[in-house]
Order: C-alpha cells, then structure tokens, then sequence
C-alpha cells in the first residue's frame, strides 16, 4: 500500500513538472504567464489600497482643517495614482517573459521583438495617460484658487469666466496628450494625417468658422465687461437679466421668462444696452384734467402731485434729478400737466411699485379735491331748421 501511494506521489510530481515547464509559446513556460497575470493583478491592488488611503487621509484632513492646497492636491492625484500603478504592473510583468534576441551569439528564442517593443509603448502609454489624468485633475486645484480670486472682485463676470478657464485648460491638455501619445509613442504619423488632410481641413474650417466667430466674441465679452451676469440688458429685440455668458453664446432670461441663446459674434457686432447699469429709472408722463377744473383746481393738482413724490421716499430728491412737475399744455380735450420723476435705486420691480403707489395716492387726492381726469370727449351740437 505504502510503495503504491508513493508511485502515484512520483507519477504527479512528473506531471506537475511537465506541466508548469510546458513551452506554450517559443520557451515560456505557463508559470511565466502566470506570473505576468499576478503582477498585473498585485499591481491593480496596491493601486487600489493607495488610493483607498489617499482618498481616506484627504478627507479625515479636511474635516479637521477645511479645503487646503494639500487635500485638494490628494484627492486630484488619487485616479490617476491607480491609473500609473497598473502601467508599472504592465511594463514590469514584461521582465517576466523570454523576448527572442538575434544580436547574441547563439540567438536567444523567444516571443516575437515586435511583441515586445508593442508590450512596452502601450506600458508607456498607459503611463502617459496617467500622467495627463493627474494634470487633467489638478486643474480643480487651479480653478478652487481662482474662484477664490474671482469672490473678491465686484464684478461677477470673473466668476463665469472660471469655468471657462478650466475647460480650457482641460481641453488642451487633452490634446496635447492624445497627440504626444499618438506620435511620440505609438508612432502615429500625426503631421502627414494632418498635412494629408489639409483640404480637409480648409473645410472643416469654413464650415466652423462662426463657432470661431462666437469664441472671439467670448474673449471681447470678457475683455471689454459690456455687462455682468445678472444685470438686466437689452439686446437687439431681446431684453432680460444675464444668466451665463459661455464660449458660443450668452444666455439672457426674457421678461416672459424664455431662456434666449445669443450667439456672442451677434453681441459684439448689436448695440448693447445694459439697463442694470442706469443709476435711476426715469418716468415721464402727462396727467390730464378737464378744462372745467379751471385755474384754481390746476394749480392745485400741480401742488398736489408735487406733495406726493415728496413723500415717495425712492424718488430722487438731488437737485440735479428734481422731479418736474408743470402745467405746460392745452389740450384738445384736456389740460396737460407734465410729470416726471427719477426712481433709485434702479431696480425694475421697485420702479413699477413706486409709480403703482404714486398712481393711488394721485386718484384718492384727486377724488378727494373733486378733481377730475379728462379722456378724449366730443360735443355735437345739432341746429334745428
């Protein structure tokens, strides 16, 4: 019984040695692929656990010391670490394979160089777009820096020009990565794809050119400040508050409450009105009294307008912005007195709940003094034969 467990312990041991030496491809054996996949997969893991760690310390450290410069630099570089790992795990599991090499003497045999040289540019590339991933993060550290700057300022247009920035910012580095990648590592003919497409890209160029249009029109927005985000504008045909101003276009709420998409080259070139700017609002009108009042009750109903914006605590009283009050006109059907007032501060709705009040107030007055207004009348006298 003994020697018949001790032939089988010998007979497994032979199979298992033929087994793990068993050349799949030119002088690998399986244990050598074995190994490639258990340092891809120990290199995923230590990734993971970094950042696991990272993520963790980050977070404990901003609860106790608010957002700094350092937890905002961890919790960038957390992906991208995991990222970087798995291309260290790529380049190094490669160490573990036999290449065939022809310049020694005698030829080593192996798995194919291409494979190899392969094997290595895509480690590096998948090292590269580590690299990218961690500058296409850290520019949350930039932007958190500047909408600091930008809460600062008075302007509001600072703020949306942030995220402006930081698209920017990300979009080139995008490119710049994808084309470094494309042709410094994997070999890409980027300059003959592009010089090759030139025809191409005279079209391509036409047919973008009023989004090039609305990006330059972005840049004399945020350059010249015709107005903020939030001031009320009028546009052309269009008039509301400033609620974005992007690269292609700005966005402007209508009274109506639409939400309207001004394409920026259309701004640059149309006459901007920016109401919010306005120190006051001017109302001017004409308040008519029947040609019975007579002097007396004219006079009187100019005293008694000039008593009520007295009283009006938002119209101005600067002696350069009086209201004006006058008895100026005979009308057909009426006597005209002019009125005009200047309301501050310059806010819409504020100005129509003043003149609502001045308007009540200028009824009871005149019910009260048995004055009355004058509308459009005609007298038809008819002769008898």
């Amino acid at each position: 019984m003994t020697v018949l467990a001790l032939t089988k312990l010998i007979s497994l041991a032979v199979w298992w040695e033929k087994t793990i030496n068993y050349k799949i491809i030119k002088g690998n054996a399986i244990w050598r692929f074995a190994i490639v996949l258990l340092v891809v997969l120990i290199a995923i893991a230590i990734g993971r656990i970094l950042q696991y760690v990272i993520t963790a310390y980050a977070q404990r450290r901003e609860d106790k010391q608010g957002v700094t410069a350092l937890t905002l630099f961890l919790k960038c570089l957390t992906k991208p670490i995991s990222v970087a790992f798995f291309a260290f795990g790529l380049y190094f599991s490669k160490l573990c394979l036999i290449f065939e090499d022809r310049t020694v003497a005698p030829p080593i045999e192996g798995i194919s160089a291409t494979i190899e040289k392969g094997w290595t540019e895509i480690a590096q590339a998948v090292a590269a777009i580590a690299a990218a991933y961690a500058l296409y993060k850290l520019v949350d550290v930039a932007e958190h820096y500047l909408l600091k700057w930008t809460s600062r300022t008075t302007t509001k247009l600072d703020d949306m020009l942030v995220p402006v920035i930081r698209k920017s910012l990300r979009i080139t580095i995008a490119v710049i990565a994808a084309l470094w990648i494309a042709e410094g590592i994997l070999g890409a003919q980027i300059r003959t794809i592009l010089l090759s497409a030139g025809v191409g890209g005279i079209a391509i160029a036409l047919a973008a050119k009023d989004t090039v249009a609305n990006f330059f029109g972005s840049i004399t927005i945020f350059a010249d400040r015709p107005f903020q985000v939030d001031d009320l504008v009028k546009i052309g045909e269009h008039f509301g508050p400033v609620e974005e101003v992007g690269f292609r276009s700005t966005r402007v709420r209508t009274l109506e409450g639409h939400l309207v998409s001004i394409p920026n080259s259309m701004i640059v070139n149309s006459t901007v009105e920016n109401v919010g700017k306005r120190p006051f609002i001017r109302r001017t009108s004409n308040i008519t009294i029947t040609y019975d009042s007579g002097h007396t009750k004219a006079k009187r109903a100019v005293d008694i307008i000039k008593e009520i914006l007295a009283d009006v605590p938002e119209v101005n009283k600067d002696p350069d912005k009086p209201p004006r009050i006058y008895f100026n006109e005979f009308n057909d059907c009426s006597l005209n007195i002019y009125m005009s007032y200047w309301v501050k501060p310059a806010d819409y709705w504020l100005y129509y709940e003043v003149n609502e009040r001045v308007n009540l107030e200028l009824m009871k007055r005149f019910e009260s003094e048995q004055i009355e207004f004058a509308f459009p009348t005609q007298t038809l006298y008819v002769k008898k034969e």
